[in-house]
């Protein structure tokens, strides 16, 4: 009886991702190299900035982007700027996107300077302004960012800015310079406060946007240690009213005034140090209608030990719950599972969770016929994705398997890694099956993953794990780092051919497991956005990269 030979021929669908010949992994099996577009997309949309990864150096990995950018930006600019636009905006990786746009900036000018003819336009099409312009404008997205962009070029390339750099960050100030944004983010913690961006940039408030004037000039103000002007910034003014007041006023204020609190624009930071004590139920009471998403969800903890009201909690899950407050906060799905795990053992904010997870990924497809999804949970997936370690790869991996696996007809979904008697034994899998409970909601399976024995450690055996639970699928989904181990048949060859191989790549090394092409396919980041390729592709639809899409 045939076990391949089984299935009609599917149309083959394109995608973007290319590789361009054959190499090895990091851990040694057989890899492919892929061409510098293909590999700085999946870098870019993975690359947490000054982080070691378990086979490659933070410096390494940083120095391998910049590189990609440099030479992108030189040889193909729309291309370049149309990326780095995306990975801010699409991809919600906001130093990448900043290194990247200063890379790309220094990059054609340090070409120009040498007399080189630079391929294809220096402007936007349509537009007049130049590439480097643009691109930094492109990746400035919140207030403190300006700032963040000028302290990358100053470490980098010295004081001297050039006109590009400049006029960028001066259209982006104009967007975000705002009285509550500058509460919010000019600090004199911070080295570039706004006064100096203000100052170094030259940048002008837009015509007619008196206020605008106002705030610029308040910010040079705080910059040089005077007393702002605030007749014509009524926030501000409120602002100093109360960080005038003495220590001894304050929680009055709090407890009789809360609207006074919030009109302020004072956040919760603010808000705990201005009263110089404990941040108590009226505190965060009194702060909590205007927190920003992100603030709330990494706060819930805080508001169950300071015992606010059932009504405040309501009110903040009912916001947690908002499918607009979720698409606008753009967190990554991962952010509810971490805040989740944070706010355990309380049982308050689980639904809520569950609602904001969903609307997070809602682009995973209803995918029909039967998928076997592999999700690795090798030691090399144990790396950091959070600051503070809480997060880890193998945590975003767990995530989006179960949840693509919720979405699917009939599934298969195991955990896997190496088997092996030793590292030069011969390869063998070890997987363990995970299977979905009907109404289970993907907080709490992701849970029962997380402390049932799931995530198994040691080696990489991917094609193994392939070869030991394909059944004639029809599709296949690996969610790894890629990095497999040795094995006498590929990858991609441990599965029939004309059965879709997807591989989502959470790590960005430069070695591919298998190669791009008829049914075989690479994505990475981490949104739910690339799952929603899977259809089009079995469609046999060609894929553009995410921004060409929308052009």
């Amino acid at each position: 009886m045939s076990r391949f030979n089984t299935r009609p021929h599917r149309p083959a669908g394109s995608s973007p991702v290319t590789t361009t010949g054959r190499t090895t992994t990091h851990a040694g099996g057989t890899g492919y190299s892929r061409d510098e577009r293909s590999e700085l997309v999946l870098l870019a949309a993975m690359n947490m900035v000054g982080q070691r990864t378990h086979y490659e150096r933070a410096d390494a990995r940083d120095e391998r982007y910049r590189n990609l950018i440099r030479h992108l930006a030189i040889e193909d600019p729309g291309w370049t700027a149309g990326m780095l636009g995306w990975l801010r905006t699409g991809a919600h990786m906001r130093t990448d996107s900043q290194i990247g746009a200063v890379e790309f900036v220094h990059a054609r000018l340090a070409a120009a300077r040498l007399h080189r003819v630079l391929p294809g336009p220096d402007a936007v099409p349509g537009t007049g302004e130049t590439w480097n312009r643009s691109v930094v404008r492109r990746v400035l997205h919140r207030a403190d960012e300006p700032g963040e962009l000028l302290a990358y070029w100053t470490s980098r390339y010295g004081r001297a800015l050039p006109q590009p750099v400049k006029r960028g960050v001066g259209d982006a100030v104009r967007r975000l310079y705002t009285e509550r944004s500058m509460i919010k983010w000019d600090s004199p913690r911070r080295p570039y406060r706004f006064g100096l961006v203000l100052e170094l940039t030259h940048a002008r408030a837009t015509p007619g946007e008196s206020w605008q004037s106002d705030v610029f000039a308040a910010a040079v103000a705080r910059r040089h240690g005077r007393r702002p002007d605030t007749r014509g910034l009524t926030t501000l003014r409120r602002y100093e009213e109360l960080m005038n007041l003495p220590v001894s006023e304050r929680r009055r204020v709090v407890l009789d005034q809360p609207q006074r609190i919030r009109d302020s624009g004072f956040t919760w930071e603010t808000l705990a140090g201005w009263l110089q004590g404990p941040m108590d139920a009226a505190a965060w009471e009194a702060i909590i209608p205007s927190m920003g998403y992100m603030a709330l969800i990494r706060n819930l903890r805080n508001f169950d030990e300071a015992g606010i009201s059932n009504a405040a909690a309501a009110a903040v899950a009912t916001r947690i719950a908002d499918p607009r407050q979720v698409a606008v906060s753009r967190q990554f799905p991962v952010r509810f599972h971490a805040a989740h795990r944070a706010a355990a053992p309380s049982l308050r904010w689980g639904w809520a969770l569950e609602q904001a997870l969903e609307h997070s990924t809602a682009n995973i497809p209803l995918l029909p016929g039967r998928t076997l999804i592999l999700v690795d949970t090798s030691s090399s997936m144990e790396d950091s994705f959070s600051a503070d370690g809480t997060t880890t790869r193998r945590d975003v991996a767990a995530l989006f398997g179960i949840a693509l696996a919720q979405r699917c007809e009939a599934v298969d979904l195991y955990s896997y890694s190496s088997g092996r008697f030793g590292w030069s034994g011969p390869p063998r899998a070890r997987t363990r099956a995970f299977s979905l409970r009907p109404g289970e909601a993907t907080l709490r399976a992701v849970e029962r993953w997380e402390t049932g024995g799931w995530f198994l450690g040691g080696g990489t055996d991917t094609a193994a794990a392939m070869r030991h639970e394909y059944r004639g699928h029809d599709r296949v989904v690996l969610i790894t780092d890629e990095q497999h181990h040795q094995d006498p048949i590929e990858v991609s060859k441990s599965i029939p051919a004309h059965t879709p191989l997807y591989t989502w790549n959470l790590a960005g090394y430069s070695p591919s497991h298998a190669p791009s092409g008829p049914h075989r396919h690479t994505f990475g980041g981490l949104t739910d956005q690339a799952f929603r390729l899977i259809p089009l592709l079995e469609a046999g639809h060609t894929v553009p990269w995410p921004w060409e899409e929308q052009q």
